[in-house]
This record gives structure tokens, sequence and C-alpha cells, in this order.
């Protein structure tokens, strides 16, 4: 039947995409105690749905932190285990259609990837990710669901945590947007709700990745910065990438189905 899996087993997750020919056809991603037990979950489960069988499968792609747990030839298929960055690069690239591009992978960490069509790049990373978030959200006020995080910060205001420009210089002096944060959690009140703390969360964390880009990307000749993971799906992402974008005038691109783009981007290496 020509179909191939891409499967990419993260830190606390695993994404996976099948593909018929280059087109494709089924994603989704699974969440487990475990990586081996949440990509064998993550495999079962797109099987069962699409009505295959492992004897259907010609070739599984394998990337992510988690390959590295995977030594066995999954279901007696072929498997081939993919470099991430090249993964992340090349995915990013299918998806947008561009020819170059710097990726930031926000997943649990945050990966920054220089990609074109004749090469890749790792140019560094931050352990400042999702597992950031939810950690301090776990600690904070005791909530490590993703969903019930989103929900709060929804409500969020950051003006009763962060210290802004506007804060601490006149407006007849300002040189920098006056919306721009000084310090993250830099006024944090006494009154603030759990709300304004779970945005604060989320918007250190974006705002870490966008500066880090800006120094990546400070002697290249890139406009085109592509987010994907499962951190770009996050409403506040296209909020704060908005504002460097005015202030850098880097173009921040989340494509759609920006959490399988390493996935997908091992079948195409």
């Amino acid at each position: 039947m020509g179909i191939v899996l891409g499967i990419d087993v993260g830190g606390s997750t695993t994404k996976i995409v099948g593909l018929k020919g280059q087109n494709p056809f089924s994603m989704l991603q699974v969440r487990a105690a475990d990586q081996v037990t949440s990509m064998y979950g993550a495999i079962g489960n797109l099987l069962s749905k699409n009505s295959l069988g492992p004897a259907d499968v010609d070739k599984i792609y394998l990337t992510g932190v988690g390959a590295s747990f995977i030594d066995e030839q999954i279901y007696d298929i072929e498997t081939i285990k993919v470099d991430e960055f090249n993964a992340i690069g090349y995915g990013a690239l299918r998806l947008t259609g561009l020819d170059e591009a710097l990726v930031v992978s926000m997943g649990t960490g945050t990966a920054f990837v220089r990609a074109a069509k004749d090469g890749v790049t790792h140019l560094g990373g931050s352990g400042v990710g999702g597992g950031t978030i939810i950690g301090l959200s776990e600690r904070m006020f005791g909530k490590s669901d993703v969903d019930a995080v989103l929900a709060l910060a929804e409500k969020g205001n950051l003006g009763n945590v962060d210290l802004s420009v506007k804060d601490i210089l006149s407006n007849n002096v300002l040189t920098l947007p006056a919306d721009l944060t000084a310090a993250n959690f830099g006024k944090i009140k006494s009154t603030a709700s759990e709300s304004d703390i779970a945005l604060g969360i989320i918007n250190m964390v974006f705002e870490t990745a966008g500066m880090l880009t800006v120094f990546a990307l400070r002697n290249d000749t890139i406009k085109n910065v592509v987010l994907t993971g499962t951190l770009a799906t996050f409403p506040q992402a296209e909020t704060v990438f908005s504002k460097f974008k005015k202030l850098v005038g880097l173009d921040f691109i989340i494509p759609e189905d920006a959490v399988f783009a390493t996935a997908l981007g091992a079948t195409f290496c």
C-alpha cells in the first residue's frame, strides 16, 4: 500500500503521522507514563482508526528523544531512526513550502534549527519550554494539565505580574515600546490571581524563545521563523510573537499541524 509512519517520541507525548505515498492521511498524539508505552499506543491507535494492521506498513521512521529507548524493529516492520534536528528542520520546510527558515521547536524544551533545502544546522536550545510551564504551574497552583493551565491563563492580566517598560520609564523618554516586558514577574502583586500567574508563566516562556530567536538571527539573512511543537498551538503564541515581528521585523509563522512537524519531517529526511 506504500504506507509509512513518522513517529516523534518526545519527552512527554508521542506524535505520529501516517503517509500514503507522500500524502499524510492521519495524525494523532498520545500521552503515557513512559516513551515506549506512548509510542506503541500511538501506533496501535493510528492503525485501528484507519482499519490497518502492521502488515500494511512498509516502514517506520522514528525520531525524538524517546527514540533512544527503542532498539528493535517495531512489529517486524523496517524501523529507521532519524536525527531529530533534521526532522525538525525538514518538517517545518515541508509544512510551509519555504526554502529556508529558522525553526523554533517548542516542546518540553525549545530547540533552534536553521533549515535549508541543502542542509540543517542545530544552533542550540533552551531548557525553557512546555516542561517549564507544567512544572511551575504544578508547584504554584497544583495544576499539571495543559488544558487547565490554558483555561486559567485566558483570564489572566500580565499587568499584575510583569514589569513593563512603561513602569520604569517616563513617556517622555521612551525609546522602546511601552508594553515591552522589562522583567518577567518583576512586579508580581500579592493580589495576583492564579490566572495572572498562569499567563505570566506562559508569557515568560514565549518571550524567552522570542529573544533567543532574535539573537540566533542577528548575523543571518533569514527573516522567516517557523514555530513548531505543542506550544505553537497555544493562543498566547500568536500574541507574543506578533510583538516580536513588529519590534525586529522577523516573520513568525505558525503552520497548520505545527504539532506534527517533527514526525512528518522524519519521513522526508
